[in-house]
């Protein structure tokens, strides 16, 4: 039987812990790879982001592992959908795809096909178990047990390789799209079994049974129970993602106006459907940056929805107030939602307020920049100055 979890579980106890979504496993304190605690929690090696149990070719189990730092590459889980995008392991020019120390990239080709491929093949396919380090020490947060691909996507985009470039090489790497299941925890009697190569067993979770026996994921889905975001979750995390943010406000601190047309192409980013998007004239806008319609479904039914963004240049840490949302809301005409964008955050009341009351405005904060700008291959941290001078060069 496993160690019940509550919390956290100490280093000394994580080889008899079961996994519970969000709970935090310890690292150790020798100051070396010893302290991982993923190796102690599974029968799989103490480094590396794709670590399988077993053959490339057919692991028992995968461990994927994120540090939530990479800037070139942001792996997320969106808790609301349960959808997980991870990254995989070539990250370097002059290698092939396939190509990797570790053989992460072959783990995810051969658990997609497998995934993809027939009845036989999907029940070999193995349990995938999530953790990704809080930042501090050597702990790690186990984020839940996923498989491949979502109910969104098919075969043809849930596994898709992406070019990159770096120093002066260009190369590819995976795109992976994964469903975490609705299993609140993951026994250490069913983590036996799996070692043993009975994945099947009594002890397994029964949303991982339906999956393996045909049926599609059934993601764990966890709704905002407050709808407004603090302060914290509107920041951008990681040093990468607040050099980010730091570099676009230093761009365009004495420059607001070239600050909206930088606004306005993260929109056509963020809101892949938007089909204009026109940066107004101060003297005839009546205070709104851009004015922009938005296409809703396609073809013959579609529709076009209007919306205004608003652009604040603000240093982080400096919060877009009640009074500055209030204009925007007092903009907007029928029928038409707004769009916020902002190198900070918006106030946490006129967050609520806004929440409470309802108002149609997509908020586009500090964090949410850093995430939309490293999700699109643009450049890191380093190269901002240069790319920002070259892209949004001073307006005459």
């Amino acid at each position: 039987m496993g160690r019940k979890v509550s919390g956290q579980v100490a280093f000394v106890d994580l080889e008899l812990a079961d996994l519970v979504v969000d709970a935090v496993y310890a690292g150790g304190t020798a100051g070396n790879l010893s302290d991982d605690p993923i190796g102690r929690l599974l029968p799989v090696g103490n480094a590396g982001g794709i670590r399988p149990k077993g053959p490339v070719t057919n692991p028992r189990l995968v461990a994927l592992v994120t540090s939530g730092e990479d800037l070139d590459w942001p792996d997320h889980l969106d808790a609301q959908s349960g959808v997980l995008m991870y990254y995989g392991d070539n990250k370097t020019g002059g290698k092939d795809l396939h190509d990797t120390p570790r053989k992460g990239n072959l783990v995810l080709r051969n658990l997609f096909d497998a995934a993809h491929g027939s009845a036989t093949q999907r029940a070999q396919v193995a349990p995938v178990l999530v953790f990704s380090k809080t930042g501090q020490g050597r702990d790690h947060r186990f984020l839940g047990l996923a498989v491949p691909g979502s109910t969104a996507t098919t075969y043809a985009d849930d596994l898709t390789g992406i070019w990159r470039s770096k120093d002066g090489l260009r190369y590819q790497n995976y795109k992976a799209v994964f469903t975490v299941l609705d299993v609140g925890t993951v026994s250490r009697a069913w983590i036996q079994d799996i070692v043993q190569g009975l994945s099947n067993s009594e002890n397994a979770p029964a949303a991982w049974l339906c999956w393996r026996n045909g049926g599609a994921p059934k993601a764990l889905q966890a709704p905002r129970i407050v709808e407004h975001r603090t302060r914290l979750e509107q920041e951008p995390t990681g040093v990468g993602g607040k050099a980010v943010v730091k570099g676009i406000y230093d761009h365009f601190s004495s420059r607001p106006n070239d600050f909206e047309h930088f606004a306005a192409d993260l929109v056509k980013i963020h809101l892949p459907t938007v089909v204009s998007l026109d940066v107004t004239r101060r003297s005839r806008d009546g205070g709104r940056d851009a004015i922009g319609l938005l296409q809703v479904g396609t073809g013959g039914g579609d529709i076009l929805l209007d919306f205004s963004m608003e652009a604040k240049c603000y240093k982080p840490g400096n919060s877009v107030g009640v009074r500055e949302l209030s204009r925007l809301i007092s903009r907007l005409r029928h029928r038409q939602f707004g769009v916020l964008v902002t190198t900070s955050h918006l106030d946490g009341q006129a967050y609520k307020e806004l929440k409470e009351d309802r108002h149609p405005i997509i908020v586009i904060a500090g964090g949410d920049i850093a995430n939309i700008v490293t999700a699109s291959n643009l450049p890191g941290a380093a190269g901002w100055k240069a790319w920002l001078n070259k892209t949004y060069p001073p307006l005459s």
